[in-house]
């Protein structure tokens, strides 16, 4: 090939948090960020300088030179410093799809307060890509992107330039970076004694891979200063080589000249696979997975709970919480950059993040419990100040955008006796309640006066915090009682209220509800037994289906680092056989339940010998449902070794739906031989987001789980779902499944896992039919994991709630967020098409909205729609596997 134009593309890779503290790269970034700007305002031929995708570091840099921020300003508005798209850096595939549009939206707010955004969506380090990749690009206004690991070394992917469509279609230019990544030019001198062999090299790897005459060379690496002089290195290779042009560049202009004429390869779907080509690192799916588990449950607590709170308190006259929400995003953001939610970072980075979840947990309850008080009217300082009217009320919120009622589980708090905190003072103290009854017989009764049916599940003796902006908290001595009722059906995002009543209003033992008989939990759809070994038999009496050994749990060594898996030599599987202790929690009929207690033997000890792992596994079923609901408290005492549980479904010749971000991804079981993969062994397993599913005619099983996991589909039919991995070392350089160091390193005892460490999950029964139609399985998992929410507020005087009614119609459309809008006081409504079909949809309101406009997921390019019935019905058109935002207000 001649006539070849080679674009110089300075840049940096800073990896805020990995084998040091976030705090340590930054006491590097900052000198390194000085003598940046000072280059760039020395030298015009210093064209440019790419900061890694991600404005965090900008902040960073900010937070210890404010006095530069003009300087930094001018030379990101002139292109010479480029910015974003990302706020950080992510593991793409372990946060949810909201969480990537969040980092996506923080980029792009801080770039463009600082002077433009990177039109280019730039990961160069993730461990994998979505299939939705394109689609969030284009969402953002993005048509060009550059990854490195996921794709390559595979018949087809020989050269650099793809067009790489996403699921519904639409595509970006994509330029892979070569085997040597991101770093390929670091090493290139501005010396022309030295320049020639090392020119020599970078030239052949990138020539090799060419799909055009423009070639991009990146000149950086992982936490580099800037390269010296950039513009000498151009004028020498320029002498090296006067058959070819050499260029500092912006990397906007490298794909503006080889979009011209470039015959780029076509590719779809997920990029998980670059084994023949440069390391995948799957292996850090499962890498201290409690820590992932938690971070899964702080989005579903914004996504789900805060922001539609949020949005629907704004929307009834109340605050303005999205400077909360903002914080609380770029709180949770922060702990996702790649190796710090991947789990292949230090102890100290471990620590750091789970800080972080503590700080996002406190902020997303703060507004959930603001909107929702703000929903229902109700002033704790007022309730402060007339005690004697306290009218005890228990707040039902449905997160979910269709009517539901169905099985609740709340907890009541009955008062007992005053807690004073301070010493004793000549002050006034707010009057309290005289001495309570505590837990005497109680009913609830919903807004029309009915009684509602209560089953107590649990009753202690505990504390009890009230707050008040104006007011000294009120610490009171309660009993906690722990209920499940079945209310009236709640509407779409709607609330209701129940009042307190004397007496117990106890549910009826009827056919349709759940049972406990010995060791077998039944309700009219299923019917659970647990084996001896700890398992469960599951039958569905729709079907008749029945399923055995679910749930059995088993144990494997684990020699491997935070990056990869690898198997001991000698590994021996040891599956759960008893003895059990067993237990009943929960007697029916709207939950029946069995607690089941076992150990096993595995792993290493803490001591030496022989390690050991103690589970209790709760089941329980509740009477209106389908679903068999399970948490697991694992306490694990051993180290080196994988902790999994196997879902058989005798299912073979089929592919396993996990969920992905804004829809499913169809895998087939992984088998390969290792042998012909010497650069890193392929992994089994694979990532999920909130359920995996099998299924063919009438029969299958789906895994539901409230966020991120790791699972195998194997070829005999079983679905097995990691709960942990406990590896002691950052990176190994022996493991025969990867030879050679994956990063520096680094005991981590953290990452063995030690301790308790919960696992929600649930199984259902579920036909192909189902799996196919897009909506079933995240309606399941809505039911499981966000059912109609109770709140109890002891000190309430007189609520009014607000009238709410939104609803999501049409089939195979699942809802992803309800939120304030990024600007102005629209709220958001964004859905998905999760089929390969054209959806007619259409959102209902109780009360219409005024208007409504179609836009993209960063809130930009707005098409007004039409307002049907007085603006009580907006429709729209879904193409497939399409996104759609709207904004109403």
């Amino acid at each position: 090939m001649s006539g070849l134009i080679f674009h110089l593309i300075p840049h940096t890779h800073w990896d805020r948090e990995w084998y040091l503290p976030r705090a340590a790269f930054q006491a590097r970034l900052v000198p390194a960020l000085d003598d940046l700007l000072d280059r760039l305002q020395a030298d015009p031929g210093y064209r440019s300088f790419l900061l890694d995708g991600q404005t965090v570091l900008v902040a960073d840099y900010l937070s210890a030179r404010p006095e530069r921020e003009a300087e930094l300003k001018a030379l990101v508005k002139t292109g010479r410093l480029q910015l974003g798209p990302w706020y950080v850096l992510t593991d793409e595939l372990i946060p949810s799809g909201e969480a990537l549009v969040r980092n996506l939206q923080l980029g792009a707010a801080d770039a463009e307060r600082l002077g433009g955004r990177l039109d280019v969506l730039y990961s160069p380090d993730a461990f994998g890509h979505p299939a939705v990749w394109p689609t969030l690009a284009r969402e953002f206004g993005i048509r060009a992107g550059v990854v490195w690991r996921g794709l390559g070394g595979e018949p087809g992917q020989e050269r650099d330039l793809y067009r790489w469509r996403g699921p519904d279609g639409r595509d970006v230019l994509l330029w892979q970076l070569p085997p040597a990544g991101y770093e390929i030019g670091a090493a290139l001198p501005a010396d022309a004694d030295r320049l020639a062999p090392a020119w020599r090299a970078v030239r052949a790897a990138l020539v090799e891979r060419a799909a055009a005459k423009h070639i991009p060379v990146f000149v950086g690496a992982d936490h580099h200063a800037a390269h010296p002089d950039v513009s000498r290195l151009r004028d020498l290779l320029a002498e090296l080589e006067p058959q070819s042009a050499f260029r500092v560049s912006r990397l906007e202009e490298f794909f503006q000249a080889v979009a011209d004429g470039a015959k780029p390869a076509p590719l779809a779907g997920e990029l998980r696979w670059s084994y023949r080509y440069t390391w995948t690192l799957q292996g850090v799916h499962a890498t201290r997975a409690p820590l992932k588990r938690r971070s899964s449950a702080a989005e579903l607590f914004l996504e789900r709970l805060a922001e539609p709170l949020a949005a629907l308190a704004r929307r009834a006259g109340g605050r303005d919480r999205r400077p909360l929400l903002e914080l609380a995003w770029r709180t949770l953001v922060r702990c996702q950059f790649h190796d710090s939610i991947a789990g292949c970072a230090s102890d100290d980075v471990a620590r750091a993040v789970e800080a972080r979840l503590t700080s996002v947990e406190a902020l997303a309850g703060a507004v959930v419990r603001g909107g929702l008080l703000e929903l229902v009217h109700h002033d704790p300082d007022v309730a402060r100040e007339h005690v004697t009217d306290a009218e005890p009320a228990l707040v039902l919120w449905n997160p979910a955008v269709r009517p539901r009622g169905g099985v609740v589980v709340a907890d009541i708090t009955l008062f007992r006796r005053d807690v004073p905190v301070g010493p004793p003072s000549g002050a006034a103290r707010v009057a309290h309640s005289p001495p309570g009854q505590g837990s005497r017989p109680f009913g609830l009764a919903g807004p029309d006066g009915r009684l509602i049916a209560v089953q107590v599940l649990d009753r202690r003796v505990g504390q009890e915090r009230l707050d008040a902006a104006r007011h000294y908290p009120d610490q009171d001595e309660v009993d906690w009682v722990r209920v499940a009722l079945r209310p009236p059906a709640v509407a779409g995002l709607g609330v209701l209220c129940a009042a307190l009543t004397s007496g117990a209003s106890r549910p009826e033992r009827g056919a349709e509800g759940a049972t406990v008989k010995g060791r077998s939990l039944v309700n009219h759809w299923i019917e659970v037994v647990l084996e001896p070994s700890g398992a469960l038999a599951l039958h569905d009496r729709r079907t008749g289906e029945r399923f055995f050994d679910v749930l059995r749990l088993e144990d494997g060594g684990d020699a491997g680092d935070t990056y990869s898996y690898c198997p001991p030599s000698r590994d021996r599987v040891v599956r759960a056989a008893g003895p059990l202790k067993v237990r009943r929690v929960a007697a029916g009929p709207l939950i029946a339940g069995i607690e089941v207690r076992l150990q096993m033997s595995c792993g290493t000890g803490v001591r030496g010998k022989r390690g050991r792992v103690s589970v209790r596994l709760v089941i329980t079923l509740h009477a209106d449902s389908p679903v068999v609901r399970c948490i697991l408290d694992v306490d694990n005492q051993a180290t080196w070794h994988r902790l999994r549980a196997r879902v058989p479904t005798n299912l073979s010749g089929v592919p396993a739906v996990a969920g992905a971000a804004f829809g499913t991804v169809a895998r087939a079981p992984v088998a390969v031989h290792a042998a012909d993969y010497p650069l890193e062994t392929p992994v089994a397993t694979a990532p999920a987001q909130r359920f995996v599913a099998a299924a063919d005619g009438r029969r299958g099983l789906a895994l539901l789980t409230p966020g991120f996991f790791e699972y195998e589909w194997t070829r005999r039919g079983d679905l097995v779902l990691t709960l942990l991995r406990a590896v002691g070392e950052l990176s190994r350089g022996d493991l025969p499944t990867r030879p050679g160091h994956a990063g520096w390193p680094t005991a981590t005892p953290l990452a063995q896992c030690l301790g308790t460490s919960r696992v929600e999950l649930a199984i259902a029964p579920v036909s192909q039919a189902e799996v196919e139609r897009g909506d079933v399985i995240p309606a399941l998992w809505e039911d499981v994991f966000l059912p109609v929410r109770g709140f109890w507020l002891r000190d309430a005087t007189r609520l009014v709630p607000a009238s709410i009614d939104i609803a999501l119609e049409g089939t195979g459309l699942v809802v992803s967020a309800v939120k304030p809008a990024q600007q102005g006081s629209p709220m958001v409504l964004r859905c998905y098409n999760a089929t390969g079909r054209k959806t007619a949809g259409a959102w209902r309101f109780g009360e219409g909205v005024k208007s409504a406009h179609r836009v993209r997921a960063d809130e930009r390019e707005s098409t007004a729609l039409v307002l049907e019935g007085r603006g009580k019905t907006v429709r729209f058109v879904a193409e497939p596997y399409e996104i759609v935002t709207i904004l109403v207000t």
